[in-house]
């Protein structure tokens, strides 16, 4: 048969094609199968104490009991459909994660959570918060996540914001003989140039120096918070400039929905979660960084559950009108938050921003609704996609869609690793628990492809 491509000119072009794709492979590696938090829960420095994750867990029990005390009642606020063993189930899940972990991210704030207070009274938070973090880590009270975030790269702040994570990180690195809190990172918030990461890179490199510690420990992530983070003045999509400049360090990357709204002159009338400049926003994040394996996180509901009336003391208790009004407007925050969430979920965001413990019972409310209430279609899509790969390992074809698969994967491990999905209900993807605590869908394929020999 005549051929008109010789092999030295096709394998020239396909070196070609080769680098191509390596570079491609390196910097979209695919979905990561590390654990995500559902949730970060941001809480001022001049409050936080070693024992903090287990007081929110408790106010955010106590919330639910007071506005929320029964399964179909609480279901019925937030427009939870099902059978009343569905929203039974929902309802006991979320109790077992309050008692048991109820934050999974925490962020010591020294930002906007922290407000305006002298220097001294910044030193003093910086060592004191480093301390309790420390002992958090002896009494193993921490959550699983946990970081600080610092003030911006700011000429007015930016002096201040390296003194305070000199003094946090050097106290910690005392306290502990150089060893970090599990999954512990460094919040860089309203980013607006690539300089600003690689001044935070650079900071990270000299500490790890200084410990003698290994290169790349110190992880961070940024916040997202004006129009000039997703859209630079040459009208480029400045998101992979800013990850770049984190040389390999950036895990996250976070929305701010206020700020960023007020950026835009949008009225405080109208800055909420559900602004199409928002989805807008959400969507260049999600679109920019898919498949990098950095995760992306949506921002919060700023108005807080909470009722108006507070009893003074014990002897003049609320009144019958006065608890009904407290009642009242809780349930319509947690209606509203809950809406946000889903809105966040649906977008593909499956984390978000709490500022206050009574949204704990919301945040998992509604990520338990949305995994278990797809979780048959998920399994079978799953276990459908598995089974053809397995057939086309078996017959000796290449199959090359790990990513989608891992994908697929991250949603049972994601609904696992929240409490939503047990993994006796996961095995409804035909995978066994060794496959799933494996956390990877290519080795789990490499494990079918041995066992085919």
């Amino acid at each position: 048969m005549k051929q008109a491509f010789q092999p030295e000119q096709v394998e020239q072009l396909l070196a070609k094609l080769g680098k191509s794709n390596h570079e491609f492979a390196g910097i979209y590696p695919g979905e990561s199968p590390l654990r995500q938090p559902v949730h970060t829960v941001y809480g001022g420095a001049q409050i936080f104490k070693a024992d903090t994750a287990q007081k929110l867990g408790a106010t955010a029990l106590a919330s639910l009991r007071e506005y929320g005390p029964s399964a179909a009642g609480f279901c019925r606020v937030l427009g939870i459909n099902g059978s009343a063993a569905f929203r039974k189930l929902i309802y006991d899940r979320i109790v077992d994660k309050l008692e048991r972990e109820p934050v999974e991210d925490f962020r010591i704030d020294f930002e906007d959570g922290y407000g305006n207070r002298s220097s001294e009274e910044e030193d003093h938070h910086a060592v004191f918060t480093a301390k309790e973090v420390a002992r958090g880590m002896r009494e193993e009270s921490l959550p699983p996540f946990m970081g600080i975030r610092i003030k911006p790269f700011t000429e007015d702040s930016k002096k201040r914001s390296i003194r305070t994570l000199d003094l946090f990180l050097s106290t910690l690195l005392e306290e502990t003989e150089g060893i970090l809190p599990a999954n512990f990172v460094v919040t860089l918030p309203k980013v607006v140039s690539p300089e600003q990461v690689q001044v935070l890179a650079g900071l990270f490199r000299i500490l790890e120096s200084s410990y003698s510690l290994p290169s790349n420990t110190f992880k961070l992530e940024l916040m997202i918070e004006t129009p000039q983070s997703i859209v630079n003045s040459r009208g480029e999509c400045m998101l992979p400039s800013l990850c770049s400049a984190a040389e390999g360090r950036c895990v996250a990357v976070h929305f701010g929905v206020y700020d960023y709204t007020a950026s835009l002159n949008i009225t405080a009338t109208y800055q909420s979660m559900m602004h199409p400049s928002c989805d807008f926003a959400r969507q260049v994040m999600k679109t920019s960084l898919a498949g990098t394996g950095i995760w992306i996180s949506d921002g919060a509901t700023n108005i807080m559950p909470v009722g108006p009336h507070r009893a003074t003391n014990a002897k003049k208790p609320l009144s019958s009108r006065q608890k009904k009004e407290n009642r009242d407007t809780v349930q319509d925050v947690w209606r509203l938050n809950y809406e946000h969430i889903r809105h966040s979920l649906m977008n593909g965001y499956y984390q978000g921003w709490d500022l206050h413990p009574a949204q704990l019972p919301v945040r998992y409310a509604a990520v338990y609704t949305f995994f278990l209430e797809g979780l048959d279609a998920a399994s079978t899509r799953l276990k459908t996609f598995i089974d053809k790969a397995a057939q086309a390992t078996l017959i000796g074809q290449v199959f090359d869609d790990a990513a989608t698969g891992q994908g697929l994967l991250n949603y049972f491990l994601r609904g696992i690793n929240c409490g939503a999905i047990t993994e006796k209900e996961a095995l409804r993807t035909g995978l066994t628990l060794e496959e799933i605590r494996l956390r990877s869908f290519a080795k789990i394929m490499q494990g079918k492809q041995q066992g085919a020999r």
